[in-house]
């Protein structure tokens, strides 16, 4: 930096100063330790702390694992995505990132104001289209001659790409992407302010034999109302609440209406594989009850109470004796 800079007279007077010994280099190191003036530039103002980028990054690391499902089941092909980094720079620190020919999709995320930004790498772009398209995934780089066809064809798979990033951003807000347009010129772009805060979020991608990056960028005035949402408090906490009066009556109705198998058993027996192959019409399986003795009566696969068999009408019944209770079984 600028101001970090020495002149040839102030390096001549430390070198000479060290020869001498009336400065060791452990002094000027406690010198620079206890120095409490640090540089700050007005122009690159931090408007997220480190907490709510870490958010951020979780956030896309889970929107880059549904691309990668997302992508790899459109190309048909083997698709990988990770994210790179996580970064908030000023506008115009952005665009001079990216190269002058490139492919931009701007987004409306709604209710949120302001659009977010997909910049995707002209080498990635073609080989995505390419892929759809029927090849085998290369690329040309001539997204300076994008035709009107290749234009709907791109916007189609990026437009429905977002769906994805309304389930990341579920936990943190609900979202309604739709894909506004589309640049190759990044000089075109006049969102906002070149010294507003944006947060970009990089992606690694590799198709293929083909890599390349997406960038996300997300303006500060985007994600402005949803801040106090990225803390770690607001993660962490639980989110279990009561169920109101009305919500447990709903669920108690629901629940007496639920079916469940009922088994009345009459004993059990064993028997060898042999037995079992032999078996005919009219041989008799010796169990494990007298005749006199209860039924146990199964409610799914837990003994639940004991009854007599008998009839009721013309149907075979059995008549509730007692409850068996014991262990979480008597839970009800």
């Amino acid at each position: 930096m600028a101001g970090d800079i020495l002149s040839q007279n102030e390096i001549d007077a430390l070198l000479s100063a060290l020869s001498t010994g009336e400065m060791s280099a452990e002094d000027m190191k406690k010198e620079d330790e206890t120095r409490k003036v640090k540089t700050y530039d007005f122009k690159r103002a931090l408007r997220f702390s480190k907490d709510q980028i870490r958010s951020l990054t979780r956030i896309h690391e889970n929107f880059a694992r549904l691309l990668t499902t997302y992508f790899s089941a459109q190309l048909r092909t083997y698709v990988q995505i990770d994210v790179a980094s996580a970064d908030q720079i000023p506008f115009e620190e952005f665009i001079r990132s990216i190269p002058n020919m490139t492919l931009i999709n701007i987004f409306e995320v709604a209710p949120l104001e302001g659009n977010i930004l997909m910049e995707v790498n002209p080498n990635i772009a073609y080989t995505m289209l390419d892929r759809l398209m029927g090849g085998v995934g290369e690329s040309p780089n001539k997204v300076n001659e994008l035709t009107e066809i290749e234009t709907k064809i791109l916007m189609s798979l990026f437009e429905r790409s977002f769906d994805n990033l309304r389930e990341a951003w579920s936990g943190l807000v609900d979202i309604d992407p739709y894909l506004a347009e589309m640049e190759v010129n990044p000089q075109f772009l006049q969102m906002i302010s070149p010294n507003e805060t944006v947060v970009v979020i990089s992606f690694n991608i590799i198709i293929g034999e083909s890599s390349g990056m997406i960038n996300i960028c997300i303006p500060h005035i985007v994600l402005e109302p949803v801040v106090p949402n990225l803390s770690v408090q607001y993660w962490m906490q639980t989110d279990k609440k009561e169920p109101t009066p009305e919500q447990s009556r709903v669920l108690q109705k629901r629940i007496r209406k639920a079916e469940l198998p009922i088994i009345a058993e009459l004993g059990q027996g064993k028997m060898t594989i042999e037995e079992l192959l032999y078996l005919e019409v009219g041989d008799v399986i010796s169990l494990d009850r007298k005749i006199d003795d209860p039924l146990v009566v199964k409610v799914g696969d837990l003994p639940k109470f004991t009854a007599q068999p008998g009839h009721l009408k013309s149907w075979m019944a059995v008549q509730i004796i007692d409850k068996l209770t014991g262990g979480d079984d008597d839970d009800e």
